[in-house]
């Protein structure tokens, strides 16, 4: 069983940031719920791995050049996870930056929040 801080970085870098389908596809199933539902910004709620590896593919394919990177530690408070993280070139200033909120139960994620901060 993974831990609320691996799983945060888990779905950071190896969902949203996993450029190979198969990989993303793997951790996917490893650390989400088969129910999990994500919400992002300005996108109505997707549930299941199928719907969120789409959602994960359609961000990727947007922002081609741009990689995610963790923007601190994870944040853990009993169920409930919260990683903070930079979008944009690698090596350059973020050009988008948020934060994931997750619930997390019996060691997997069953619902994911993004939010994109306001500069």
């Amino acid at each position: 069983m993974s831990t609320t801080d691996d799983l945060m970085n888990a779905q950071l870098l190896g969902v949203f940031n996993e450029r190979d389908p198969e990989r993303r596809r793997k951790t996917i199933e490893d650390i989400y719920a088969p129910d999990v539902v994500f919400s992002g910004p300005g996108e109505a709620p997707v549930t299941g791995h199928d719907e969120l590896d789409a959602a994960a593919r359609r961000i990727l394919d947007g922002a081609p050049d741009f990689v995610f990177s963790p923007a601190g530690k994870p944040l853990v408070t009993d169920d409930l996870g919260h990683l903070a993280w930079n979008l944009g070139p690698e090596g350059r200033p973020p050009v988008v930056r948020g934060f994931d909120v997750a619930l997390v139960r019996d060691g997997l994620i069953v619902r994911l929040w993004t939010f994109l901060l306001q500069d």
